[in-house]
């Protein structure tokens, strides 16, 4: 069974990462190398769960 797309928090993001740390987020962001986030109008940023999926999996064998 799949889960359904969500919008997800950064806060969230990081939790599904395992407790990766919101400044190592935010330099991933800088570098280019985190998933692809969504900006809202309020600033705040959001990630589809299928973006975070898709991200985790181009990343396997990276190391």
């Amino acid at each position: 069974m799949s889960r359904r797309d969500e919008l997800l928090t950064v806060a969230q993001v990081l939790d599904e990462l395992g407790g990766v740390s919101r400044r190592t987020f935010y330099r991933w962001r800088e570098l280019g190398n985190a998933p692809v986030c969504i900006q809202l109008p309020n600033h705040e940023l959001r990630v589809w769960r299928s973006d975070l999926m898709s991200w985790l999996d181009s990343r396997r064998g990276i190391a």
